[in-house]
């Protein structure tokens, strides 16, 4: 497979400083309702990339699911890889790539723990799947095999029934990443890309444009 010569050439719209809003959270909302609009696949679906102390990377893919002023939102397995990561560098990166719209936006910023109301009210909203599977993975962490797997999920699934309530596991919750950055990125004919960049200062939100 030639890779060498793998390539599409982009032009389905533009973006310019005068169509940004005035925050990046209303602009990603903007962004965020046309990707669905359009029906890309998991339109919520972000690449969450962190270091480790030593400043080894990692990416991933998570769900985005909530977004405000305050930041964005996802949860996970604080014993994971990536809380493991976040609990030595909270610094962080996503990464929403919306490629039928021949777009992405890229954030830089820091992510706090979310309070356990808020992890708690989420994970009640989860199908009860989905809860027994955060009680019978050990995210990240060695496991024999997928018959081990099944099993571990077939215990919690005897320890708690069919329809009993269960309690958020100890080490599952959320993070919301506190943006410092964001990044705007349109594709555009002969590989001259539009990127424009809000970045937080003490006066609030400025924007620029990138050469591509």
């Amino acid at each position: 497979m030639d890779l060498s010569g793998l390539r599409e050439e982009y032009g389905r719209g533009g973006l310019d400083l005068p169509d940004l809003a005035a925050d990046p959270i209303e602009m990603f909302g903007r962004w965020l309702r046309q990707a669905a609009d359009a029906g890309v696949h998991e339109p919520n679906a972000m690449v969450l990339s962190t270091a480790t102390v030593e400043g080894g990377p990692s990416s991933r893919m998570v769900l985005l699911k909530g977004v405000g002023p305050d930041g964005f939102v996802f949860y996970t397995n604080h014993a994971s890889r990536k809380g493991a990561d976040l609990a030595v560098d909270a610094r962080c990166a996503l990464l929403f790539p919306w490629h039928p719209l021949e777009r992405q936006v890229r954030v830089e910023g820091v992510a706090s723990v979310l309070p356990d109301d808020e992890v708690e009210a989420y994970f009640r909203s989860r199908p009860r799947g989905a809860q027994l599977g955060a009680w019978a993975s050990d995210q990240s962490r060695p496991v024999a095999s997928r018959s081990a797997l099944a099993a571990s999920y077939a215990r919690v699934q005897e320890r708690f029934g069919d329809d009993s309530p269960l309690p958020v596991p100890p080490e599952w919750g959320g993070y919301r990443v506190s943006p410092e950055v964001v990044e705007f990125w349109q594709g555009r004919p002969s590989r001259m890309h539009d990127r424009l960049v809000y970045r937080r200062g003490d006066d609030g939100w400025t924007t620029e444009r990138l050469a591509p």
